[in-house]
């Protein structure tokens, strides 16, 4: 993934959605960009044209972190995005040789193995940012009993959404939803990793195969996925509306800890109770592979 290329593309995508109105200036119909011009992020940033366009064709190179810091709130910048940028910079200034020893982990420790299988009221799993799934509890595993089916090992998520359409759209209520996400996660890991080989086959794959994911990468979305909401569709138990919170063990960057639960007394829970059931009958293979 070429430094420049991600660092101009993806200036100019949140330049290109800020409106004028949105930072105080004046519009107006005779603009030949879709958002912000250069001179305009320039003037907000408090730096000259000729170094933020400097900066917008990609060179970072010895940029400080007060600069990074302007530019962020002159294009409205979310947190994910800031570390976004600050990661792109990162990787503009890293020597070659230091930057290819920073890797995804490629599995977990048998203690956070011991407590996945400690959580039985919920789902839960351990994944990269490559979205491989690197261990599972039982519930989790039946959650996805689908995604478990198919024959490809590590599971991966990005490529279930996209390469499996039928059965996703099946399972995710909300297809486009789940379809933005995974392409933000794996574009924040690209700016986190960039030498990640496996991760430049993954997207080098899913973009020849599937023109959706192909489109939301252009896109440069970035997102810190630490909480929210999610609905399935279980094929047995029919919907599970849960929330999710997400933990980054404290000594592998890289790695996320997410644990799916249900409202107490809701409907869902008694659907998740139902899936720990179905699970421990059905001859449901084991989480540890």
């Amino acid at each position: 993934m070429n430094n420049r290329d991600e660092v101009r593309e993806f200036l100019t995508t949140r330049r290109d959605r800020l409106a004028p109105e949105q930072v105080e200036l004046p519009g107006g119909t005779n603009r030949r960009v879709p958002g912000l011009r250069r001179t305009e992020v320039a003037m907000l940033a408090g730096v000259s044209v000729e170094y933020y366009s400097r900066l917008e064709r990609g060179n970072l190179s010895g940029v400080s972190e007060a600069v990074l810091d302007a530019i962020g709130t002159a294009l409205r910048l979310d947190d994910a995005e800031r570390s976004h940028l600050t990661d792109l910079a990162r990787a503009a200034n890293e020597s070659p040789i230091r930057a290819r020893r920073r890797s995804a982990p490629a599995g977990v420790r048998p203690g956070m193995q011991l407590a996945l299988d400690s959580i039985t009221a919920g789902p839960a799993f351990v994944r990269n940012g490559r979205m491989d799934v690197l261990a599972e509890n039982a519930l989790f595993r039946a959650l996805y009993a689908d995604l478990y089916a198919l024959p490809e090992r590590p599971v991966n998520l990005a490529r279930f959404v996209f390469l499996h359409r039928d059965l996703a759209e099946a399972f995710y209520p909300s297809w486009s939803t789940s379809a933005d996400i995974n392409v933000a996660i794996l574009r924040t890991e690209a700016g986190r990793n960039p030498h990640d080989r496996a991760l430049q086959d993954l997207v080098g794959e899913l973009s020849t195969r599937s023109e959706e994911f192909r489109v939301r990468w252009g896109a440069h979305n970035v997102r810190h996925h630490t909480s929210g909401e999610k609905v399935f569709h279980h094929p047995v138990v029919g919907e599970l509306r849960m929330i999710y919170e997400a933990m980054e063990p404290m000594d592998q960057p890289g790695l996320n800890f997410l644990i799916y639960s249900a409202e107490p007394g809701s409907p869902s829970e008694e659907s998740l109770k139902l899936l720990a059931s179905w699970a421990a009958t059905s001859g449901h293979p084991s989480p540890h592979h």
